[in-house]
């Protein structure tokens, strides 16, 4: 079935609903598809930060999880 097809089939399954919680429903879903991407809602320096991460991870400057959390709990003194 193709994109067009399916649209034609929920909108006739919608308009044959007599049940406002259904409607609700797929109101909920389609407003929260049409929010914007949460990267076009974060600063500068956070987009900045996470491109950064993104290519150090990607030049394989990475530690593993144990290592770190063995630090932490050195600095901290937590066993």
């Amino acid at each position: 079935m193709n994109l067009q097809a399916k649209k034609l089939e929920l909108v006739q399954l919608i308009l044959n609903t007599e049940k406002p919680a259904v409607l609700k429903k797929v109101e909920a879903v389609l407003k929260k598809e049409k929010r914007e991407d949460w990267w076009d809602e974060i600063s500068e320096a956070e987009k900045s930060a996470i491109k950064k991460g993104i290519s150090e991870a990607d030049s394989g400057k990475l530690l593993p999880h144990a290592e770190i959390m063995e630090e932490v709990r050195a600095k901290y003194n937590r066993d």
